[in-house]
């Protein structure tokens, strides 16, 4: 019998963990169902992610400051914002298998027991749809019966709307300005799945960025391009992507507007982030509830006003998956089949290899002095001497390291090396002296390169 073909998402999930970038949550233990761990490779994605996102959302404007807010807050902050009474999905069982389903998600489901099938499409009958909320739910104090209930948070949106009047008096800020956040959330999916894109616990990124009322709708247009651009300029296929405007009954009900960026993934199309015009919503509300005055004075106008809110967010986790699925090729060569990542030299895990040629000759104390020096300068960097210097590249481009530097006879007599590129597998000289500068130019020359295979 023939072995059916891998589809692509396996053959992510399997370099995932053979390259350590994803494992298993609990796996001596048989696992937790859609828990994952991010191993060496991995944490190192999703590091510069959020590095890559807080330079451009933070660090290069002069109109937005970040917060660290709480995991856990008071309850009442829940309640208020409609997350206690209204955050939750229709669900329904299938009383065979005892599976529990999206019920208006049927269509991407699959029975556990028959997976060729759709719920509702086997042998088993659905139960009634009923709504479940996706709030994780704990209590505050030393003995359960007598403690609190409290709430791990579902979104960082709140702790920024509650520090709204402490950053605009500490910050000396004023509107059109945000505050931007990156931190772990906590969903109780009712189907979590398609490995990382949807999980119980993930980390996200969100600004929430306040403005005149009346000025909302070019600022929303404004950051919709904005974030759009972003995923573009770290080298995502731009023909797989999109921008999808919700029909006024998808709206949130706090949401004037909202669009999400959509990627094209191996399951089909799915969000990668979402941009919201949240109006007044979240502020007015904490307002009456609180009873704490979380309006605006402009000094000049002489006005008073509660300002809306422009939001874009998206979760860590599914950026790193998204950047790592459209960076992937199986790159057909003369002899054999190269796989490569196509990463951004700003999110690549590792920026440069550094290698002996031989195990020799001084060659690997002369590399190891050079990757000492390059890892001062802040580049992540891997030593390896092991192997065929071929299969040594070939192991980095799995990875997605943009440059190897090759010790050779000529560093040891010219202080030169051989600097190779990942994605066009061209090899240069390059003095020693010069590799720092040298590296950092090619970065910020990169173009996503066109599909070979």
């Amino acid at each position: 019998m023939a072995k059916k073909p891998a589809s692509q998402m396996d053959v992510i999930v399997s370099l995932c963990k053979r390259r350590g970038f994803v494992f298993q949550a609990s796996e001596v233990y048989g696992g937790v169902g859609n828990t994952y761990d991010y191993g060496p490779l991995g944490v190192e994605l999703l590091r510069r992610v959020k590095d890559a996102w807080w330079n451009r959302v933070v660090v290069e404007r002069s109109d937005v400051v970040g917060l660290d807010s709480a995991i856990i807050q008071h309850p009442k902050v829940w309640e208020t914002s409609g997350h206690v009474g209204g955050f939750s999905d229709p669900m329904v069982d299938c009383k065979l298998c005892k599976g529990r389903f999206r019920a208006d998600k049927l269509e991407d489901a699959r029975c556990p027991e028959k997976p060729s099938k759709r719920p509702g499409e086997c042998a088993g009958e659905l139960t009634e749809a009923r709504e479940f909320n996706l709030m994780f739910k704990t209590t505050l104090g030393p003995v359960e019966e007598s403690g609190s209930v409290a709430y791990l948070r579902p979104e960082t949106a709140q702790g920024i709307f509650l520090n709204f009047k402490n950053v605009l008096e500490s910050a000396r800020q004023k509107p059109p300005f945000g505050i931007a956040q990156i931190g772990k959330s906590f969903r109780n999916e009712i189907t979590p799945g398609n490995f990382v894109f949807r999980t119980r616990e993930f980390e996200q990124a969100e600004m929430e960025f306040f403005v005149p009322p009346g000025e909302d709708q070019q600022w929303f247009e404004y950051w919709r391009e904005a974030r759009y651009r972003w995923y573009v300029d770290l080298g995502i296929d731009e023909s797989k992507l999109r921008i999808r405007d919700h029909e006024a009954s998808e709206l949130a009900h706090y949401a004037k507007a909202t669009s999400d960026i959509e990627y094209e993934y191996p399951f089909g199309w799915g969000e990668l982030e979402g941009i919201a015009n949240r109006a007044d919503f979240d502020l007015t509300r904490h307002s009456e509830a609180s009873g704490t005055d979380l309006l605006y004075f402009d000094p000049q106008t002489k006005e008073r006003y509660t300002p809306f809110v422009i939001e874009p967010a998206g979760g860590i986790n599914r950026m790193a998956l998204t950047f790592l699925i459209d960076a992937y090729e199986e790159e057909q060569l003369e002899k054999d089949t190269r796989v490569v990542l196509h990463f951004h030299p700003e999110i690549a895990p590792i920026t440069v290899g550094v290698f002996p040629l031989v195990k020799k000759d001084g060659m690997p104390e002369k590399a190891k002095e050079i990757e000492a020096e390059l890892r001062r300068a802040r580049l992540a960097t891997f030593y390896d001497e092991k192997g065929a210097i071929g299969r040594r590249y070939r192991r980095q481009d799995e990875v997605g390291t943009p440059y190897c530097i090759t010790v050779d006879g000529d560093t040891l007599s010219e202080d030169v090396v051989t600097v190779r590129h990942r994605d066009s597998m061209e090899q240069e000289k390059v003095p020693v002296a010069d590799l720092r500068e040298y590296l950092e130019e090619a970065s910020r020359r990169w173009v996503r390169p066109a599909p070979k295979g």
